[in-house]
């Protein structure tokens, strides 16, 4: 009986090309998705990042603004300055005990730049004068210096914050909201607050203040790397104390 020969065939050159060819585009694939999904990823951590600045910046805001008092010299147009400067009933807790003879306090809001590192951030600022030191400025006529910048007493609540804007609102006879003009007793019912936030991965790259208000300049609609924040905010007390 003659055995039958079992011939077995390796691969051809050919054929080893080719599978390396398919291995390699499979492998680019490969990488290519896990790329998007770390992109993805990196994207919806820094919306969560802002998102999470601009709701503790809401939330204060809010605070302040619905104790507000108007007074003749508050800041309530940041239209050509981001500032707001405004009187505010405040509990015994948001002051300090040496300085604290009433609720009536004065707050400031404004944007500045702070170094953090070897870095520009951009920040929403707030600074409180507590009662005694509001007291004061209004029995000397100068309550316009509670809303000057004080670095022992400012602090940041926010972080990458591109621009911050707050447009005072009213109604008219017939119910409409309209634009607040600074006249008479009455302050504004609402503040339409604007928060335009950076981006995590964006703010990475803006080492200087001259970064930040080029990035401001921009159609922040048309960008994936901005976060744009907008609220009505109540404004509590009218009365002219």
């Amino acid at each position: 009986m003659i055995a039958a020969r079992v011939h077995s065939r390796g691969m051809t050159l050919v054929e080893l090309m080719a599978s390396m060819a398919v291995g390699l585009i499979l492998l680019l694939l490969a990488v290519a998705l896990l790329g998007s999904t770390g992109a993805g990823y990196g994207r919806i951590n820094g919306s969560i990042g802002s998102e999470r600045e601009a709701r503790g910046a809401i939330s204060q805001l809010t605070s302040d603004l619905s104790g507000g008092c108007f007074h003749k010299k508050s800041i309530l147009e940041t239209s050509l300055s981001p500032r707001l400067g405004f009187l505010s009933l405040q509990p015994a807790t948001a002051q300090t005990e040496a300085r604290r003879i009433g609720d009536l306090c004065a707050i400031h809001y404004s944007i500045k730049d702070l170094m953090i590192g070897d870095q520009t951030v951009r920040c929403l600022m707030r600074g409180s004068r507590d009662s005694g030191e509001t007291f004061n400025a209004l029995r000397d006529d100068c309550v316009d210096s509670l809303f000057s910048e004080r670095v022992d007493l400012d602090e940041p609540i926010a972080f990458g914050v591109i621009s911050f804007l707050a447009r005072p609102q009213t109604r008219d006879a017939s119910g409409t909201w309209i634009d607040w003009q600074n006249h008479g007793e009455l302050g504004p019912e609402v503040l339409r607050v604007k928060l335009v936030f950076a981006r995590r991965e964006l703010a990475s790259k803006l080492k200087k203040s001259r970064d930040w208000d080029e990035v401001g300049g921009r159609d922040c609609r048309a960008s994936k790397e901005i976060e744009v924040y907008e609220t009505s905010i109540r404004f509590g007390n009218h009365a002219n104390p």
